[in-house]
């Protein structure tokens, strides 16, 4: 009897401890706190389970110097802000984002991702990162150009490259 009343009163601290975390304000919640218990865990399994589920397997444009340099104006437009361009440090709302936007110009970037994984991306945007979706915002031709612009990133022509280095 001892013994299931001490597996019921450990079975009711836990919850009653993790209310008293968030309610007594323990949880970091500012940009500078570190990482929640399991949040990067959670986060990280959770998105690339329903990435590997979810993302388009093939490519709805052809990979095109004018699609490139397309999808370069789009990144410098609506994706530069956060991620910033090749060269370049990422601006000071960059710097104070948790978690941080990654640079997509520096070392692989995105470029060693399928451009279907980075086109979900864009278009769903990714909770608790500061990613937005952009379903709303580009059109399905515009989403691709940017994604294959970024799995491309390596081999711009020389315009695109221009644009993405922030010059134009």
């Amino acid at each position: 009897m001892k013994f299931l009343i001490g597996l019921i009163i450990g079975f009711l601290l836990i919850p009653v401890g993790a209310f008293l975390y968030f309610k007594l304000g323990m949880a970091p919640v500012s940009t500078s706190d570190g990482v929640m218990l399991f949040e990067g865990w959670a986060s990280h399994t959770a998105l690339h389970a329903r990435l590997d589920r979810e993302y388009p397997r093939t490519v709805a444009i052809s990979v095109t110097p004018d699609n490139l340099i397309a999808g370069a104006k789009i990144y410098k437009e609506h994706c530069a802000f956060c991620h910033g361009f090749e060269g370049h440090e990422q601006n000071s709302a960059a710097k104070g984002m948790f978690p941080k936007p990654p640079h997509l110009f520096r070392g692989k970037g995105v470029t060693d991702d399928p451009a279907g994984e980075t086109y979900w991306k864009v278009e769903n945007g990714i909770r608790l990162s500061g990613m937005p979706g952009f379903k709303g915002a580009l059109n399905d031709q515009q989403m691709w150009q940017v994604s294959i612009l970024l799995a491309n990133a390596h081999s711009l022509p020389p315009e695109a490259e221009t644009i993405t280095r922030g010059k134009e």
